[in-house]
């Protein structure tokens, strides 16, 4: 697994879930003020903290402004904030000016917009407020462009969580439901230089659609030869070896020699451990989450015709 080269040397590497949920759950109980939490895409960084937090805090998304932001810890003043996504936010100079206000080490913190006061007066905000509210960044890439950067870091815990593909899925076990496409992936977490996810839920969309959901795990993690081979081995309408064989030199995609090399590769050192899932049935949709109309509509009342 290829480590991030993006964070400070000082940044705290977790690899287990375990250790990402002490700090989360420290954070939601109120003993962290300010939590960075970054790693690669699609390992549940996000899902941890939504999971410890509840609906009690301001879930503010990646493309917000620092302008959005400001106007957002005003009316969430007091209340814990995620800024979620916030992998370019470190670069915007009005973005991490504002970051180190709301990342202060005091309980009560000062917090101040010097532009844009029209808009401020319209919105009835004030060009300066306190708050005491507790900040969480997450997201994929962070780096110490300056020293506001580097002075925010210092404000908080930064974490880098970097999970070993097999710590993906046996966390994946605790909420997925469909015990082929997760034997699938277990016989081929040995081929994935980074695992994610969402490549259950990408496999399972596909699965539901009538399409080949073995190709769409396997192209997540191969190309060129070994790719062709794997999705033969994986093709089930094929009775045997030397049928596979015969395609893949029919394909044009090499000799009956290159079939096989490639095929001792993609084979795994050792073989794991079945896990069994717990669930057989996909989650409940949850109730989405209020559109920004919504809330519009909750603070002024009827807007327009609606």
């Amino acid at each position: 697994m290829t480590k991030s080269q993006s964070l400070p040397a000082h940044a705290l590497r977790l690899t287990t879930y375990s250790e990402l949920e002490q700090y989360v759950r420290a954070f939601a109980a109120g003993h962290l003020n300010l939590l960075m939490i970054f790693g690669p895409p699609g390992v549940g960084k996000s899902r941890s903290v939504r999971q410890a937090i509840g609906s009690q805090a301001c879930w503010i998304g990646g493309q917000a402004t620092p302008f959005g932001i400001y106007l957002q810890a005003y009316e969430h003043r007091h209340e814990p904030i995620v800024l979620d996504d916030v992998d370019c936010l470190y670069a915007d100079r009005l973005g991490i000016r504002l970051l180190k206000a709301l990342g202060q080490t005091e309980g009560t913190k000062k917090v101040s917009w010097q532009t844009a006061a029209p808009a401020l007066k319209k919105c009835g905000i004030p060009r300066q407020f306190t708050t005491t509210s507790r900040v969480a960044l997450v997201g994929n890439d962070w780096r110490t462009l300056n020293a506001d950067v580097a002075a925010l870091e210092d404000r908080g815990h930064l974490l880098l969580f970097e999970p070993a593909p097999l710590e993906v899925h046996r966390q994946a076990a605790y909420w997925f439901w469909d015990q082929e496409i997760f034997d699938f992936i277990a016989g081929h977490l040995h081929l994935m230089a980074q695992h994610s996810l969402r490549t259950y839920c990408h496999a399972w969309e596909l699965k539901q659609a009538g399409l080949d959901w073995r190709q769409g795990v396997l192209c997540r993690c191969l190309t060129g030869v070994a790719l062709a081979v794997a999705k033969l081995k994986a093709n089930p309408n094929f009775a045997s070896e030397a049928e596979r064989v015969r395609a893949f030199v029919r394909s044009g995609a090499g000799c009956r020699a290159s079939y096989f090399r490639h095929a001792k590769k993609l084979q795994p050192a050792a073989r794991s451990q079945k896990i069994m899932l717990a669930q057989a049935t996909p989650p409940v949709n949850e109730v989405p989450p209020r559109s920004h109309l919504d809330q519009l509509r909750r603070r002024f009342g009827r807007l327009g015709n609606g």
